[in-house]
Order: C-alpha cells, then sequence, then structure tokens
C-alpha cells in the first residue's frame, strides 16, 4: 500500500474522530502524523515498526496501526469507527462546506443518514434553521450537493483506463487473435466517463462469457446480456462496462459508429445523409475513407464531439496534434520544500532519466500555509539549491519558479522584489473560492495583469467528481491572457484538467500558448501529463501552440526577455 493510500485511511479516521467527538489531542495527533506520511520519500512498508516509530509524529500506536494497514488494508480503530457510523454519513464527510461537526448536528438532530436526505432537508429549509447553519451555509451545501449527485456512477477518465486496460488484457487471454478496442467516452478520452465501451471483431461470445462469469472484481449483468453484448460493472469502483461482439466485415464502421458522440455523427452529412445513418448502410475498410465520402478529412477521436471539428474541411485540414512525446520538461511542480513528497534533486534526476530536458520547479507561495509555503528566507535557501544542481547536472536545467497565490483582491503573493528573483511564476487561486462570476473573473484578469505572471494556474479551482470550479468569464479571461501574453496552464492532475478542454480552441484562436503542467507533487505527478494531453488534443492543441515542447534553449531565451521588459 502506498503512502498516499495509507494518509487517505487515517484523514478518514480523523474525520470520523471528530466526527464522533473524540479527544482532540488523539485528532491532532492523526493529523500531523499525515503531514509527515505524505512528506516521507521511502514507503512506510519497507519500515519496520522500530522505523516507523522514530518518524515525527508517528510513535507506538500510529505505528501499529500503520503496520496493520499494510496487513489487511484498514485498522481497529478506523474499523470500529466504521461500524458505528452510518454508510451515507461517512459519504458525506467527502462534503464540501460541512464539516464533521456540523455533520454530526444534521446525523443526530434531524436523523439524516446520507446525501439523499440531506438534499431534501436543504430544499425544505431545515438546516437553516439548526444553531450554526443559516441560509448561506444551507445554500452553499446544496449546489455542493446537486454537484456530487449529477456526478453519480461517473468516474475519472484516469481510474477507468486502469480498469479498461485490464479487462481488455483479459479478453486477449481467450481472444488471442482478436482486434479488440475501446471505443465510446474512453476513446473520446473524455475527462469523466460512465461507461467503458469495448469493441470486438468476433460474435463467438461464449468464451468471455465464460471467463467473466469467474472473475468476481467484474459482476456481469446477466439480465442485460445478451449473445452479442455483455453488461456489467466493475465491482470496486462501480463503472458499468459493455463488451459489444461484431462481425469482422462490420468492425470498422460499429467502431465509427460507437465512437463518436451524438452531435459529431448526426452533424456530418451530405446529401440529406448523415454520417450515423452512412455507417447503418455500408460497410466500410477504414474511417479515413468515410470522412472522405462526406469531402472532410481523418477527424481524430478524441476530436468527435460535435463542436470545432465540423469546420474542417479537405482544404482546411485539422492541424497535426500534440503528441505526448512532444514535449521535453514539465513545468509547475513541487518539492519537499513545500508540500511535495521528493527533494529537488529526485525531481530532477527522475527528469533526466526520462529524457526531459529542463523541469519547472514552483512550490507554494507563503500564503499557501496549509501546504507549507515558503518564507522568503527559504526561496533564498531553495534558489542556492538549484543553483548548485544546474552546475552539477548542466546541461539539464531547473528553473526557479513559484507558485504565487492570487490573494483575493487579486494581487500576488510576496513583494515584486521576491517575485523579480523567479524565472517564471503561476499565478494560482488556492482560497476564498466562493465567489460569483463577476468577483472571480476580476481576480483573475488583475492578477494576469500583474507583469510578474508567466502561467495562469487551474483558471477555475475544480476537482472533476469533487467540487464545481468557481463560475468565469472564461472568453474575458482567455482574452487577458492574450493581451498580457500570459501562457495559460493545463493542469494535467486527472482530478482538475483545468483549463477545461472546451476552451482550448477559443484559446489558440486568440493566440494564447498553453502549457500541460502536471502540478506534481510525487515522482508518479509527472505521469499525468499525458492526461494533460488528451484534454489538449481535445481542444486541437498543437505541438507548436505549447510551451513545454519548446528547447531549453527557447524555454531560457523566452524567460530572459520576459523579465527584461518588465
Amino acid at each position: 500500500m502506498t503512502n498516499k493510500e495509507i494518509a487517505k485511511l487515517l484523514k478518514l479516521t480523523a474525520a470520523l474522530l471528530e466526527l464522533h467527538e473524540e479527544n482532540q489531542f488523539k485528532i491532532r495527533t492523526y493529523t500531523n502524523a499525515i503531514f509527515n506520511i505524505e512528506k516521507q520519500e521511502i514507503a512506510l512498508s519497507e519500515k519496520t515498526q522500530a522505523e516507523l516509530e522514530a518518524l515525527d509524529g508517528i510513535g507506538k500506536g500510529l505505528a501499529q496501526s500503520i503496520i496493520e494497514i499494510e496487513k489487511n488494508g484498514s485498522f481497529s480503530i478506523l474499523d470500529e469507527l466504521l461500524s458505528k457510523t452510518p454508510k451515507g454519513v461517512v459519504e458525506m464527510l467527502n462534503l464540501k462546506g460541512i464539516g464533521p461537526k456540523k455533520i454530526k448536528t444534521v446525523w443526530q438532530e434531524l436523523q439524516i443518514e446520507n446525501m439523499d436526505q440531506l438534499y431534501e432537508a436543504c430544499k425544505q429549509g431545515k438546516l437553516a434553521k439548526l444553531k450554526g447553519f443559516g441560509e448561506k451555509t444551507q445554500e452553499s451545501i446544496l449546489q455542493n450537493l446537486d454537484y456530487l449527485i449529477s456526478q453519480r456512477g461517473k468516474v475519472l477518465f484516469a481510474d477507468a483506463e486502469l480498469y479498461a486496460t485490464n479487462l481488455i488484457s483479459t479478453l486477449r487471454t481467450v481472444l488471442p487473435d482478436q482486434t479488440i478496442v475501446l471505443v465510446g467516452d474512453m476513446r473520446r478520452k473524455m475527462e469523466v466517463v460512465d461507461q467503458v465501451d469495448i469493441l470486438v471483431d468476433t460474435q463467438e461470445s461464449d468464451l468471455v462469457l465464460r471467463l467473466l462469469i469467474q472473475d468476481k472484481s467484474i459482476l456481469l449483468d446477466r439480465r442485460g446480456s445478451g449473445p452479442f453484448s455483455l453488461k456489467g460493472v466493475f465491482a470496486d469502483i462501480n463503472l458499468k462496462w459493455q463488451i459489444r461482439f461484431v462481425k469482422a466485415s462490420e468492425f470498422h464502421g460499429k467502431m465509427m459508429l460507437f465512437t463518436g458522440s451524438e452531435k459529431h455523427l448526426a452533424g456530418i452529412e451530405k446529401n440529406g445523409k448523415s454520417l450515423s445513418q452512412y455507417l447503418f448502410e455500408h460497410q466500410i475498410a477504414n474511417e479515413t475513407e468515410v470522412y472522405a465520402q462526406f469531402d472532410l478529412p481523418f477527424i481524430e477521436p478524441e476530436l468527435r464531439e460535435g463542436t470545432f471539428e465540423m469546420n474542417y474541411s479537405i482544404e482546411n485540414k485539422p492541424p497535426t496534434l500534440l503528441d505526448v512525446n512532444d514535449l521535453k520538461g514539465p513545468i509547475h511542480n513541487h518539492s519537499q520544500y513545500s508540500d511535495g513528497q521528493n527533494s529537488i534533486r529526485q525531481l530532477a534526476q527522475y527528469c533526466i532519466d526520462h529524457g526531459y530536458e529542463y523541469l519547472g520547479l514552483s512550490d507554494h507561495s507563503k500564503s499557501a500555509f496549509y501546504a507549507s509555503g515558503l518564507q522568503e528566507f527559504q526561496i533564498l535557501k531553495q534558489h542556492e539549491e538549484i543553483d548548485a544542481l544546474n552546475k552539477e547536472l548542466a546541461p539539464f536545467k531547473i528553473f526557479k519558479g513559484i507558485e504565487s497565490d492570487i490573494l483575493n483582491d487579486g494581487s500576488l503573493d510576496y513583494s515584486a522584489d521576491v517575485l523579480a528573483s523567479f524565472d517564471f511564476i503561476v499565478a494560482s487561486i488556492h482560497s476564498n473560492l466562493n465567489m460569483d462570476k463577476e468577483k472571480a473573473t476580476q481576480r483573475l484578469i488583475k492578477a494576469i495583469e500583474n507583469p510578474y505572471t508567466t502561467f495562469l494556474g487551474h483558471p477555475t479551482g475544480r476537482l472533476l467528481l469533487r467540487r464545481q470550479g468557481y463560475p468565469i468569464d472564461h472568453q474575458a479571461v482567455i482574452d487577458a491572457c492574450a493581451k498580457h501574453n500570459v501562457i495559460m496552464e493545463i493542469n494535467a492532475n486527472p482530478w482538475r484538467l483545468d483549463v477545461d478542454w472546451r476552451w482550448v480552441n477559443y484559446a489558440l484562436e486568440k493566440g494564447v500558448v498553453l502549457s500541460i503542467n502536471p502540478d506534481a507533487h510525487e515522482l508518479d505527478g509527472f505521469e499525468d501529463m499525458k492526461y494533460g494531453v488528451f484534454a489538449g488534443r481535445k481542444g486541437g492543441l498543437t505541438k507548436e501552440m505549447t510551451f513545454n515542447t519548446w528547447s531549453l534553449n527557447m524555454i531560457e531565451d523566452y524567460f530572459t526577455k520576459r523579465k527584461l521588459s518588465i
């Protein structure tokens, strides 16, 4: 079990302890331990109990719990807390804007034990009447509930991809010679999906049926299945799946039909016949051939949403989209100086080992105290370390950056003298997220207008499936980036993917350069850049308009000229 997974269980334990009004000292012990665990470079699973006890904030009791987690996947204290807490109340702990103490109030005073009951209580105005709540709190909870309920049954693409890949590998054990592909939202690489769709070029489904019946992690829906279609659910993440079996002669047509969105399939037409109609009536050899029948160039699967790709033609061909192999280095990454798990040397060595030319380091700024944001004296120390590493690791280059909090009035954290000491600034909002559209937009635009802002970080602050982003006028924000030569990041963390791909094409039309930023807090976080690439491709992003496809010399030259222009 990873350190992150252990920390997640301890966070749940701390929340449950608070819910049940346990000793505050005990709760604080867990909170401190979580912080230290998340900073550990070495997996806790590799440590003995004595070594665990020696870690800051752990002690004998927690060390024993961690050993128990490694052995059983949970531990007795958590199990006991869960046994006396309704499952729906545990789920409510994920709600933004309502902590364990308030959850206990609604649980005990209103006998609310799940999200649906909480939603109804909000709609009836019952929460506003409770002590410590009020209309504003009730409205905030209701908005969060609306969002969470609308996301039920959906899973991050990154999580679904893992299960889909494993299922396809399982299918290949009994169908080694067949073509097996993902279709639907998975092939279009949507940021969240509610089903994994798979297509196989055979109608012989019996072997697969017998195989899947034996797999308890893949719950087969026998009633919904048939001879040419098997349906079920991935039990671990409650995600639906469907496998369709088609004749080899119909495979390419069905692949195209099951890939495109409804708007794409219905919107492409010629002589009164839509693309979907054509696919139902014809057997095809490949997708390029079909698009040619409609006087269109080949359209990449990620683009088939029925939006700007409908304007392409033989004369106006789509550009070559960005590829993950085009990236030359990750910008926006966190080290142990703030809330990252790894040292700067470890981050740099990982990049070198993976063929990157540079690393952009951007720890949190001082206002992000919850993330150990850097005080001015720490910045000096960090820059000295970077200078020494750059001499040692040349020609590889570590750029000095900071993720500067955009404060409530739109100004950036730190004085101008401190900001001038960095090679680049990622300006991001992390606090006071409950803003209306006008307030949020103006806050972002003021930060964009600051001459020290190089990148605009995750502009809406969203966490997919968890937290709706604050509303912004995307067009106005993008226009401001274009005017002030600010690069927009596509934050590649699968929970963020912000800026949303639906606004990438508009940004490109305005000449805004984008950057695929992993926002890595650990080495594995660098791998998330592929999800940022997927999002960029959906918006038509090219290599030329992606900042971190530029060479080291180009990046150095850009940062130098920008600083001289201030």
